[in-house]
């Protein structure tokens, strides 16, 4: 059921017309992961090794998410990855408002397929398009929300984005407190 409802949730994305992100990219980057998984990650968008694989978090920000979900013991079999956009943004610039508001529809459609227990949000991209733009990342990581999204009720953290923790590495210990939350609550869920 989820298979079918997925697939054609990805067709639907396909078919996007007038779209500069789609027209720039080489694959559609949906997702990977579990589609059974109680923790739903959602990134911003896809970069150029994921373009060109049309795979979520492959390149070196992908193998440092892959570092922390092992530190809690979890694996791209245990969670299920995607992103706020489908299409790699030029440059790997952040998707304008315009963009994220054409593609939330589609992610919503996506949260209520998985229907997770838990969403991580990486990033501020991601934090803005599901919390709003009132919160800064800073600020919001490592605080739990529950959120109504469509038909699912997922409580909902952010924590860093991998990329950006390449370029911060002492923030690095904050996404680990962001982690450990997780590794708690999804016991208790």
């Amino acid at each position: 059921m989820a298979i079918s409802k997925q697939e054609k949730l990805k067709k639907s994305i396909s078919f996007i017309k007038n779209c500069d992100l789609k027209k720039n990219a080489t694959n559609l980057v949906f997702s990977d992961g579990n589609l059974n998984a109680n923790i739903m990650i959602i990134g911003e968008g896809p970069g150029a090794q994921e373009d060109i694989a049309g795979t979520p978090f492959i390149g070196r920000a992908g193998r440092l998410l892959d570092k922390m979900l092992n530190s809690i013991q979890l694996d791209r079999k245990k969670v299920y990855i995607s992103n706020v956009v489908n299409y790699r943004p030029p440059e790997n610039r952040r998707p304008t408002e315009q963009e994220i508001a054409r593609y939330l529809p589609y992610l919503t459609s996506h949260i209520e397929i998985i229907n997770p227990k838990i969403i991580l949000l990486l990033g501020s991209t991601a934090l803005n398009s599901i919390i709003g733009n009132d919160e800064v990342i800073s600020d919001a990581r490592g605080k739990w929300n529950q959120m109504k999204i469509g038909s699912a009720n997922p409580w909902i953290i952010a924590s860093f984005h991998p990329a950006f923790l390449m370029r911060q590495p002492q923030q690095k210990k904050m996404s680990w407190v962001d982690l450990k939350m997780i590794r708690d609550k999804i016991k208790i869920l």
